[in-house]
């Protein structure tokens, strides 16, 4: 394995022109993919039938987050029921129960992020049905072939269908014909021997053809143009048009001959210079931000929300530098040891920077409460110490530049996942509410100047009792107003259609058909006047006001 380098890591696309594979040092090689050229089986036909109905009803009739939840349950099904070359990788094992979570997370609170998200991992899915294994970069590479994938295995469809001679067609037709024939004979018989079951099937029949006008009359262009591009691309991910060949990830630098490098030199000097400039902030950080109590009038905005900013790219500007000294010529350098130990005295300064990072969001927490940006910057921050410490594996271990890519594009892509599967809105206010229940009004200015969703509505009932004035009125205003929508006494009444299901809001909507009576002794009653309406906005508009003392 010594001769190949992670930077020559193999892909072979499908290529009608040969059938053989052509080793060379760029990063694809063509060859012609068998999965093309396998005959047409029963099962892919039908999985290619049951996904394009399947895509039509979940995504292009979707009126909500349901049916992509649905879609991404049975697609894999249908994936796995109808790829021709059914391989597959032990990423399967992970992308599986990372599917089935996020369709749960899309029934019971959906968002436009978690429906992307669920797309990426279908597309990694379906990578991974082929045997490849779901590196991002090269997920790219892989849908990009999907439209040529498509085109071949629909012409591969057209080549079969002209391969059936009509002569076997007439010998075989017969044998068809006369079975279903005297099928529909006898049973017309039968059923006109029976006059309820004529009127019954009479009916069924009438309500067969009056349905299908309708949804004919439903049926746009665009829809068809839909199901076009949905079978192309169903075509493309059954008989996927690109193969892997996986390498090593690791450099074998240590057979090669030992010299000195011309770098060594100025990466020892930096390594010095940032260990003493680290060493001199961690003690400022230390003696200003660390176990005081902070004056009235403290930046906090400054210190804890853009000072944590800017240590978070302070650590990704580390990870960044580490990753450029370990790598080529010095890794062959008799002084390695040298340099290694520098970088351990310097990460381990790294780490208590990331310390100080998370010290500062949760001193920002702490004033005010949690918000989803605050979610977000743990979760980046996280992803930052992650992405170090594969940047000190890949010292210790001696992997490629490659190598750490790869993991860190995938520490990325999971904290992103995390965001869009985990109820953060719940978290969110949950967090806040009890803050304020303890006596503490301060994390009340998150509940009136963020939005959020119904399971994050569904953490305020508590509120809805709270002495202070302005914010149990501005509560019970604002759930006042989302039952009203619930209940369809809008104007604008909301989608009846099975994917417009979500479980939060349907639970919102009986916790609040119990307590919103109760209010009624107050002036927010849920009417629909106009007056009313108004009423409710003033009554939320004076709790924004009450709570931005403590913006």
């Amino acid at each position: 394995m010594a001769e190949f380098r992670d930077s020559h890591d193999q892909l072979t696309f499908l290529d009608s022109s040969n059938d053989v594979h052509h080793s060379h040092p760029t990063l694809f090689t063509t060859s012609r993919v068998s999965s093309n050229s396998s005959p047409v089986l029963i099962r892919e036909v039908i999985a290619l039938v049951l996904l394009v109905v399947l895509s039509d009803l979940t995504l292009y009739r979707s009126v909500g987050y349901a049916g992509p939840a649905v879609m991404f349950v049975l697609g894999p099904l249908l994936l796995c029921l109808g790829t021709v070359r059914l391989v597959g990788d032990l990423s399967l094992w992970i992308l599986s129960p990372m599917l089935a979570l996020l369709s749960l997370r899309l029934l019971w609170c959906g968002s436009h992020l978690t429906v992307i998200t669920g797309f990426v991992l279908l597309c990694c899915f379906t990578m991974s049905l082929a045997g490849l294994r779901p590196y991002l970069t090269q997920v790219v590479v892989f849908t990009s072939k999907w439209i040529e994938a498509g085109y071949r295995g629909l012409h591969h469809y057209f080549r079969t269908l002209s391969r059936l001679s009509p002569v076997v067609l007439r010998t075989q037709s017969f044998s068809i014909a006369l079975p279903i024939l005297t099928f529909v004979v006898f049973s017309s018989i039968f059923v006109m021997a029976n006059p309820h079951l004529v009127r019954s099937l009479g009916r069924k029949f009438s309500r067969l053809v009056v349905n299908l006008d309708l949804w004919m009359q439903q049926l746009h262009f665009s829809e068809v143009l839909f199901c076009l591009v949905a079978t192309w691309l169903a075509v493309g991910m059954l008989r996927p048009a690109v193969r892997q060949f996986e390498l090593s990830d690791r450099e074998p630098y240590q057979k090669q001959q030992i010299t000195k490098s011309p770098y060594y030199e100025p990466y020892r000097n930096s390594l010095v210079v940032v260990i003493g400039l680290f060493t001199l902030y961690l003690i400022f950080e230390f003696q200003t931000l660390w176990f005081r109590t902070f004056p009235p009038g403290f930046h906090y905005s400054g210190y804890a929300h853009e000072g944590a900013i800017w240590l978070t790219i302070a650590l990704g500007l580390a990870t960044i530098m580490l990753s450029l000294i370990f790598r080529g010529t010095i890794l062959r350098d008799p002084r390695l040891a040298r340099l290694k130990t520098l970088s351990w005295v310097w990460s381990l300064q790294n780490m208590i920077l990331a310390l100080a990072v998370f010290n500062r969001l949760f001193i920002y927490i702490g004033f005010n409460g949690m918000t989803r940006m605050r979610v977000i910057g743990i979760l980046g921050a996280a992803s930052v110490v992650c992405g170090f410490l594969l940047v000190l594996q890949k010292i210790a271990r001696g992997h490629s530049f490659t190598w750490l890519i790869r993991r860190q594009l995938w520490t990325v892509s999971v904290a992103i996942y995390l965001y869009a599967v985990l109820p953060v809105d719940a978290f969110v206010n949950q967090y806040n509410v009890n803050r304020v229940l303890e006596g503490d009004l301060r994390p009340s200015v998150q509940i009136s100047a963020h939005p959020t969703s119904d399971e994050g509505l569904l953490c305020l009932r508590s509120l809805t009792e709270l002495p202070n004035d302005f914010i149990r009125e501005g509560i019970r205003a604002m759930l006042t107003e989302r039952w009203i929508e619930l209940t369809e006494k809008s104007p604008v009444p909301a989608p009846r259609h099975w994917t417009a299901k979500q479980f939060a809001s349907d639970r919102l909507k009986k916790q609040l058909s119990r307590i919103a009576p109760r209010w009624q002794n107050s002036s927010e009653v849920a009417e629909t006047d106009e007056s009313s309406h108004l009423r409710r906005l003033s009554k939320i508009e004076e709790f924004r006001v009450y709570a931005y003392q403590w913006y």
